[in-house]
C-alpha cells in the first residue's frame, strides 16, 4: 500500500523528483571527490613539501565544496517542496473521502481514528517523502561511488569493506524486524488516546456531574500508560541503532588503519591514499547508516499508508447515481414508499413497511416513543443512510437517482442534535445560503425566536460562536439551527426533535412564525411533545418501527391507541407537575 500511495500521489511532481536527484546525484558526485583530492594533496604536496600545489589542490578542493553544498541546498529545497505539496494532496483526498461517507462508515472508523488517519498518519508518510529526497536518494549513489573510488585507491584493503557492510547491515535489520510490530501498536494507542480524550472533553459536564473525574483520569492513564510503554519500546530500540553503527564505523576505522600500517610500511599503499580509502569506507558505511535510517521510518510509514488506504479505499454506502437526475417536475413534495432500513448485521430491521406522502404547504408531523424509528426515517431523506428496501422520493424522483447536491439544496435539515461551527452567528446562519443578506438573516431570527437574545449582544450578528455552540443556552443553539435551516429557504424541511430545548411559550409562537414563512415548503417536524405537533396537517405515529397510526390529532384519539396513550402519559405527567 505504501509503495502504491507513494506512486498515485507523487506521480504530478516528476519535475521536482527529477531535480531532486539531478541535484543529489552532482552533490554526492563532488562529496566523494573530496578525499581523492585530500589524498593528492598529502601525497603530492605535503609529503614534497610543494607549497604551489597545495594551494592549487586547496582551490579546487574548496571550489568542490560549494558545489556539494549548493546542490544540497537545491536538492533539500526541491525535496521538501515535493514532500508539502504530497502531504497537502494525500491530506486532501483523505478529507474528500471522508466527507463523502455515511453514518454508518463514520461509525465503522470512529472520528478519532479518522482524525488520526489525517493527521499523524499523513505526517509520517509526508516523513518519509522528505527523508527519502534528502538522504536515500544520495545513499546509493554515495555507497556505490564510494566502493569505486575505494577500489581506485587500493584494492588490498578491499576485503575490509565485504566484512563491515555486511556487518552493518544485518545488526540494524535486526533491530529494524522488531520494530515493525511496535509501529504498528503506537498507531493503535494513539487512536485509543484520541478517542477517551475525545469522550472526555465531549462529556465533561456529565463527568463532573456524576463525580467521576479520578474514574476518567484512571482511564485515560491506562490508555496514557499503553501509549508511552509502546513508545518507550520504539524508543529503545531505536536507542540501539546509533551506538550499534558507531562501534562498527569506529571498528573499521581502526582495521583500515591497523591493516593499512603494514601496507603503508611494504610501500604497497601511500598515507595520502590510505586516507582516501579509510574516508571511503566512512562514507560507503554512513551512506548505508542512511539507508538504514530511512528502513526504520519505512515500517511505521507502511502502517500508516494502510491506514489511509483503508480510507481512500472503503466506498460510501451511499453512492451517487451514475447519471444523476437533475431536473425535475414537481417541487417541494416528500414521500416514502413501503420504506424499510436495518442496520448492516442487525436481527430485525428499525424501520418496516413505512409509507406516506407530504405535500408542499403541507406539515406532517411524527411521534412515538423512544427507539421506535423517528431519527432514523428523517435521516434517510437527505441520505444519510439508504433504505434497504423501498423508496424515499423528493419531487417525484428516487433520492438515489437525484444529483446530491440538487437533494441536499432542496432539504432543510434541523438535526436532533444542533451543532454550530466556530465563527460568527452571521457565518453560522449562512452555512446553507453563502449570499444570504443581513435582512434575510434577521427575519430567519425572528422566526426562529433568536432576535432577540441577538440583538442583546453587543457585536449582533458578528458575535463569536464557540465550536460547537457551546458559549450559548441550549435553546439558543437549537433556535439558531432553525434560522440556518430558513435561511436556505428550501423545499423541505426536516425538524428532527428541534423544538425540544424551547419552553411551551416559545415553542408556540415559534410554531405560529413558520406557517407563513414555510407556506410554499414541505413540512416534517419529528415531536416528542403532543402540543408541538396537534395543528399538524397529519400526524404519523412509530411504534417499533412501524405505522401504526396516522391522520389528524382528532383522528388519532379515535382511531390510535397508542396516540391516545402517548397523550394520557402527557396529560397525566402535566397534571402531576
Amino acid at each position: 500500500m505504501l509503495s502504491r500511495l507513494l506512486r498515485d500521489y507523487l506521480r504530478p511532481y516528476g519535475t521536482e523528483l527529477a531535480a531532486v536527484v539531478f541535484f543529489q546525484l552532482v552533490g554526492t558526485i563532488a562529496s566523494l571527490y573530496l578525499p581523492s583530492l585530500n589524498a593528492d594533496i598529502i601525497d603530492r604536496g605535503v609529503a614534497t613539501g610543494d607549497t604551489g600545489y597545495i594551494l592549487g589542490a586547496g582551490g579546487w578542493m574548496l571550489t568542490v565544496s560549494l558545489v556539494q553544498i549548493a546542490c544540497s541546498i537545491a536538492a533539500v529545497y526541491f525535496g521538501a517542496k515535493v514532500a508539502a505539496a504530497y502531504g497537502r494532496d494525500v491530506r486532501a483526498a483523505v478529507f474528500h473521502r471522508v466527507v463523502g461517507f455515511s453514518t454508518r462508515e463514520v461509525a465503522e472508523f470512529g472520528a478519532p481514528s479518522l482524525i488520526t488517519r489525517s493527521t499523524n498518519d499523513v505526517q509520517q508518510v509526508q516523513m518519509l517523502v522528505v527523508m527519502t529526497c534528502t538522504m536515500l536518494v544520495a545513499a546509493p549513489i554515495m555507497g556505490i561511488g564510494g566502493i569505486i573510488m575505494a577500489l581506485r585507491q587500493d584494492i588490498g584493503l578491499s576485503w575490509l569493506m565485504l566484512v563491515c557492510v555486511p556487518v552493518l547491515l544485518v545488526s540494524i535489520g535486526l533491530i529494524v524486524v522488531r520494530m515493525v510490530p511496535q509501529f504498528r501498536a503506537m498507531q493503535t494507542r494513539i487512536d485509543e488516546v484520541n478517542r477517551v480524550l475525545r469522550e472526555q472533553l465531549t462529556g465533561i459536564r456529565v463527568v463532573r456531574a456524576f463525580v467521576r473525574e479520578r474514574e476518567e483520569t484512571r482511564r485515560f492513564g491506562e490508555a496514557n500508560s499503553a501509549l508511552t510503554a509502546t513508545a518507550l519500546s520504539v524508543g529503545r530500540l531505536t536507542a540501539l541503532i546509533f551506538p550499534t553503527v558507531m562501534i562498527i564505523l569506529n571498528a573499521s576505522s581502526v582495521a583500515v588503519l591497523w591493516f593499512g600500517a603494514a601496507r603503508v610500511d611494504g610501500g604497497d599503499i601511500q598515507v595520502g591514499a590510505l586516507t582516501a580509502f579509510l574516508m571511503y569506507l566512512m562514507q560507503i558505511l554512513m551512506s548505508m547508516m542512511m539507508a538504514t535510517f530511512i528502513s526504520i521510518m519505512i515500517p511505521r510509514a507502511a502502517v500508516c499508508a494502510e491506514r489511509i488506504g483503508e480510507v481512500l479505499g472503503t466506498d460510501s454506502s451511499v453512492r451517487p447515481a451514475e447519471r444523476p437526475v437533475r431536473e425535475v417536475a414537481t417541487h417541494g413534495r416528500l414521500e416514502l414508499r413501503d420504506v424499510e432500513f436495518r442496520y448492516p448485521g442487525a436481527a430485525a430491521p428499525v424501520l418496516c413497511g413505512i409509507s406516506f406522502q407530504v405535500s408542499a404547504g403541507q406539515t406532517t408531523a411524527i411521534i412515538g416513543s423512544t427507539g421506535s424509528g423517528k431519527t432514523t426515517l428523517v435521516n434517510l431523506v437527505p441520505r444519510l443512510f439508504d433504505a434497504s428496501e423501498g423508496a424515499v422520493l423528493v419531487d417525484g424522483v428516487d433520492v438515489r437517482e437525484l444529483d446530491p447536491q440538487m437533494l441536499w439544496t432542496r432539504i432543510g435539515l434541523v438535526p436532533q442534535k444542533p451543532y454550530l461551527f466556530s465563527g460568527t452567528i452571521a457565518s453560522n446562519l449562512r452555512y446553507g445560503n453563502p449570499d444570504a443578506t443581513d435582512e434575510e438573516l434577521w427575519e430567519a431570527l425572528e422566526v426562529a425566536q433568536a432576535r432577540d437574545f441577538v440583538e442583546a449582544m453587543p457585536e449582533g450578528l458578528q458575535a463569536p460562536i464557540a465550536q460547537g455552540g457551546t458559549n450559548v443556552s441550549g435553546g439558543q443553539r437549537q433556535r439558531l439551527s432553525i434560522a440556518r435551516a430558513l435561511v436556505s429557504r428550501p423545499e423541505i424541511y426536516l425538524f428532527d426533535d428541534a423544538f425540544s430545548a424551547l419552553d411551551l411559550a416559545t415553542d408556540a409562537r415559534l410554531r405560529a412564525a413558520l406557517r407563513p414563512y414555510t407556506a410554499q415548503a414541505a413540512v416534517v417536524i419529528v415531536g416528542q411533545r403532543v402540543s408541538t405537533i396537534a395543528d399538524a396537517d397529519q400526524i404519523i405515529v412509530l411504534d417499533d418501527g412501524m405505522i401504526v397510526g396516522i391522520g389528524t390529532h382528532d383522528h388519532l384519539l379515535e382511531t390510535c391507541p397508542t396516540y391516545v396513550e402517548i397523550v394520557e402519559s402527557q396529560l397525566t405527567a402535566g397534571s402531576a407537575a
